[in-house]
């Protein structure tokens, strides 16, 4: 049987940290370069025939746009190679689903792209980071895999890119999925997708930009004033998103405050800051008299991504933007 050629791309994070003892707590990110992470992968007999690239070795909160530009690259040229059948990229967890959302709206839904990282370094007892990268190999080497767009591989399951986020700081199973769970659940062994490929055939949403313009995120609270917009509008942000309580909203002051930088042309986003919801339009707030866009499904951070984009392809009507955040 031929063995499927699978790219691996490094950037460091805990999949690649060193701990120094089995049993600490601390440890420091991408201490391990891409040739030992492969080497170890080769001694367990995976079916597949894996090369690797060393994009960065960071810790995921280090990950910017340099990086990000390195890895579209990598990717690209991975993918467009006949021989490879899939790229996996070993990924800190902190901000894999911004990598992921980014990646996701920038290639095509075609050959299999998966992010992998690690929950403990490798050498701390209990480390998930060689099973999870073994549990990537087989759904990068998969041929149902394809037209699935970015995923996430973590804890025994796959997620999709639009529907992944991190939602606890240190346990094992720290990713889930939503609106969706989910696309299926991986071992080493066994591989079981709960649905067709639902994005077969799609192409890039986006074209790699330039640059990605400046959109901070603000996060709301109790007795909050408007300085907050004020200060990331003086800081050059084109764009800012609300990370809200419950449904995206906040107080008055800071929605009048919004409301302002939307008629000045600077796109407003409401995401929530609570873990798990929608978010949909006029709900709370009038989206339609203050301009506002609503998030739908995406949080902050994914928010933010999508908003990026969508400014640097010219987009910015309240409209189309909003056609955009529907988008599943």
């Amino acid at each position: 049987m031929t063995q499927p050629r699978i790219m691996i791309l490094a950037t460091g994070g805990t999949i690649a940290g060193s701990a120094g003892s089995a049993l600490g707590r601390g440890y420091r990110a991408g201490q391990l370069g891409i040739d030992e992470l492969v080497s170890a992968a080769r001694e367990l007999g995976l079916v597949a025939d894996l090369s690797g690239e060393e994009i960065a070795a960071v810790g995921s909160q280090d990950i910017g746009w340099g990086e990000w530009q390195a890895l579209y690259a990598a990717i690209t040229r991975a993918i467009a190679d006949p021989a490879v059948a899939g790229v996996i990229v070993t990924h800190g967890t902190d901000t894999a689903e911004e990598t992921a959302w980014l990646l996701d709206l920038t290639l095509p839904a075609g050959k299999p792209v998966v992010l992998v990282g690690a929950m403990r370094p490798a050498d701390a007892v209990g480390s998930d980071g060689m099973r999870n990268f073994a549990n990537a190999v087989r759904v990068a080497g998969d041929t149902g895999a394809h037209g699935r767009g970015v995923m996430v591989v973590m804890g025994d399951a796959v997620f999709a890119a639009s529907d992944v986020r991190k939602a606890a700081t240190s346990n094992i199973d720290a990713f889930k999925g939503f609106p969706r769970g989910p696309l299926g659940l991986v071992s080493p062994a066994s591989l079981d997708w709960f649905a067709p490929a639902a994005k077969a055939g799609e192409q890039a949403r986006f074209t790699w930009p330039e640059a990605l313009p400046r959109v901070e995120i603000l996060y709301a609270h109790a007795d909050m004033d408007a300085q907050p917009v004020a200060s990331a509008l003086a800081i050059g942000a084109v764009g800012l998103v609300l990370a809200g309580l419950g449904q995206g909203n906040a107080s008055a002051p800071v929605l009048d405050a919004l409301q302002s930088a939307s008629r000045d042309g600077v796109p407003v986003v409401r995401a929530s800051r609570v873990d798990e919801g929608y978010v949909d339009r006029n709900v709370e707030v009038d989206d339609d008299a203050r301009g506002f866009v609503a998030a739908r499904s995406f949080n902050p951070q994914k928010a933010r991504i999508l908003l990026q984009l969508l400014i640097a392809g010219g987009v910015t009507g309240p409209a189309a933007m909003q056609a955009a955040f529907d988008r599943r």
